[in-house]
């Protein structure tokens, strides 16, 4: 490393020592939802199983908890919410659980029935700090069918918030409010108040909600559970919020409802945790944590979204204290999840995207355009033919008619990468044509008086030419060059400028290397035989540039570069969420800490970073191609960024690029 980089980089380690080493307790917000069994009209039984949970979340650092709708007394009493009896034991037992938040650094969000005036509120308090620090009435009162709840219950509408008193001490009532809880700002909905067109949520949004609790008591019926499911997923997703939904026991009265326990809580429309209907098994408190900078760079990513803030959060003094994180972090979070069904799905959706782009560029071009790959036996070659392959069958034609391969051999490459290549083309019915390259690249750096070592001119000599060639053949015949390259080659300017950089379209341009691999395989699922097994031994060929070597596949891109299972994921999380050096390496550490060790992960971020800032100059003339996920280098869509930042990543990472000059 240079003297100058070297004192960049002591500036900047010393300009980092204002901010604190990564903990999970900065970025996350820790929640639960808590299924307590239910003791209908027993307000001592049902503070007593509250206590018990609230106990057991503030051990496990959880920052929020919330409980099922008017679990004070049970959802269920029916015309008992009347008797003066059972409201005053609700006040006293709500006075009781706030008392014992006092010296927590946990907050409690519980339902009660509660009387103000001349009328009585199905309501949910916040509790921390040992008060009362809130009571949210429930806006919307479902009476229909089952529900009688306007039978009982008053709504509070648009009226402002009033203060009143319970065990002689004061609190607000109304719906006005917001709640400040370790860094997030929390609104309260209760049940129906989620299922109706306009919700509370929305409203609380606007004003800055970042989360959203629900206490609800919401009956099972065949099916509901899904659409419950649903339901908050997509409220979650539109609002850009943490949604946390505590649903009531099954030991709720079954006069004439049988109620689940149903728990969700999503983050930005992503379900992170759930507790499933009439579920004996698991533990009642259901803990996660809420990634509140993803929701926080969502919203400020969409400039649609609101900003006009009327309500002043109430503080609670609840801090982020986790030390660990209680949530799954996906290794590979660019393949699809879910059953075989579910994915076969998605990677048809994500074939049809780039087949598409395809198909109206040949429709643009007219009649006889055909496809010219460079079809070298590796994977992303691989995924490319077999676009081009969906898009003939498209257009009603045999693939011969559409396109058109070009192999091109030189000392590096392989017999299994090049037989491959040709096999592949034949399996379609395409005469791939082989044009060895080894003496025209000879020829070249002759007249360039090279010495004919193997460095970086020799490689890209190589490399270009076979571009070249493309590019001539298509000329010849008004044809149209697919590009191969991916998404983590563009990330890591893994590529030669100007020559495997370049095309006419690039189908591959947005799809990274690690769901490459599984695409290719789904493709292949609906080929004959033949094809399928040409390509289980494409997807079993390590990736490759070919360049260098005596053709035995000595030159290994992982090998080089570091494993792409790391680079993938840190694309994902540096451009999707634009995090931190040190929370994406401590995520890394969670998510691939069993395959790589620390000074893997340390040493393979500090190379994405590297190449990620210092390759932007090939980005910002990188050719069409279509945007298949969240995550895109396009310079006239997704990303924008000089091509000249001068050690723009010292800046960012001065303590991982000490790992690498």
């Amino acid at each position: 490393m240079s003297i100058e980089r070297v004192i960049i980089t002591l500036i900047m380690n010393t300009f980092s020592e204002h901010f604190p080493e990564y903990q999970p307790s900065i970025d996350h917000l820790r929640v639960a939802t808590a299924t307590p069994e239910v003791f209908v009209a027993r307000v001592e039984k049902n503070v007593e199983t509250i206590t018990k949970l609230f106990r057991e979340a503030t051990a496990q650092d959880v920052a929020l908890v919330t409980f099922p709708e008017l679990c004070i007394t049970g959802y269920s009493i029916g015309d008992l919410v009347q008797h003066s009896t059972l409201l005053d034991q609700a006040r006293v037992g709500l006075a009781m659980l706030a008392e014992e938040t006092r010296d927590t650094n946990t907050a409690m969000v519980v339902g009660l029935p509660l009387a103000v005036g001349n009328a009585i509120y199905n309501t949910a308090a916040l509790l921390a700090g040992g008060e009362i620090k809130g009571i949210v009435p429930k806006q919307n009162l479902p009476t229909y069918k089952e529900f009688y709840e306007k039978r009982w219950y008053q709504t509070w509408d648009d009226r402002p918030n009033i203060p009143i008193t319970i065990d002689d001490k004061e609190t607000i009532f109304g719906r006005e409010q917001l709640f400040a809880i370790a860094g997030s700002t929390v609104g309260i909905e209760v049940c129906e108040d989620l299922w109706v067109p306009e919700s509370p949520h929305v409203h609380l949004v606007k004003e800055g909600a970042d989360v959203i609790v629900n206490p609800s008591a919401s009956p099972e019926i065949a099916s509901k559970a899904n659409y419950r499911r649903e339901l908050v997923g997509i409220t979650a997703a539109k609002q850009v919020v943490g949604y946390v939904y505590a649903g009531a026991d099954y030991t709720e009265s079954t006069a004439d409802i049988v109620m689940g326990g149903h728990a969700l809580i999503s983050e930005g429309g992503r379900q992170l945790a759930e507790r499933k209907p009439f579920d004996l098994v698991s533990p009642r408190l259901t803990v996660t944590d809420i990634d509140r900078a993803h929701l926080l760079f969502d919203r400020r990513q969409n400039t649609n979204f609101p900003n006009d803030f009327t309500i002043t959060p109430t503080e609670t003094g609840i801090t982020a204290s986790q030390q660990d994180l209680r949530r799954d972090i996906d290794p590979f979070p660019f393949i699809p999840k879910g059953s075989p069904e579910k994915q076969a799905e998605r990677f048809d959706e994500l074939l049809n995207i780039p087949t598409f782009g395809v198909l109206k560029r040949l429709e643009t071009l007219g009649e006889g355009t055909k496809l010219v790959i460079g079809l070298s036996g590796g994977l992303d070659s691989t995924l490319a033919f077999l676009i081009a392959v969906r898009t003939a069958k498209l257009l009603g034609k045999e693939p011969r008619d559409v396109i058109e391969t070009l192999t091109m051999p030189a000392h590096a490459s392989s017999v299994r990468t090049q037989s491959n290549a040709l096999k592949l083309a034949a399996a379609f019915g395409i005469e791939g044509k082989e044009i060895p390259i080894a003496d025209l690249a000879e020829g070249q750096l002759t007249a360039l008086q090279h010495a004919g070592r193997e460095d970086v001119a020799f490689e890209n000599t190589h490399a270009r030419l076979r571009t070249a060639l493309l590019f001539n053949h298509a000329n010849m015949h008004r044809d149209i060059v697919l590009g191969t390259g991916d998404l983590s080659e563009i990330a890591l300017g893994w590529s030669t400028y100007n020559g495997d950089h370049m095309s006419h379209y690039n189908p591959n341009t947005s799809i990274p290397k690690t769901l490459i691999r599984s695409l290719v395989k789904h493709a292949g699922t609906t080929l004959g035989e033949e094809a399928q097994l040409i390509i289980a031994d494409i997807v079993d060929t390590p990736v490759s540039p070919e360049l260098t070597g005596n053709g035995t596949l000595s030159q290994e891109t992982e090998s080089i570069l570091g494993s792409y299972d790391l680079h993938d994921f840190f694309e994902y999380h540096f451009v999707r969420w634009m995090e931190p050096a040190d929370k994406i390496e401590y995520l890394a550490r969670k998510a691939h800490g069993d395959r790589f060790s620390d000074e893997e992960i340390t040493k393979t971020l500090s190379t994405y970073i590297n190449r990620f800032f210092n390759n932007q100059w090939k980005r910002n003339v990188m050719p069409d191609g279509p945007k298949a996920g969240t995550v895109s280098h396009s310079p006239r869509g997704d990303w924008r960024m000089p091509s000249d930042l001068r050690d723009a990543q010292f800046a960012f990472y001065a303590k991982l690029s000490l790992m690498q000059d």
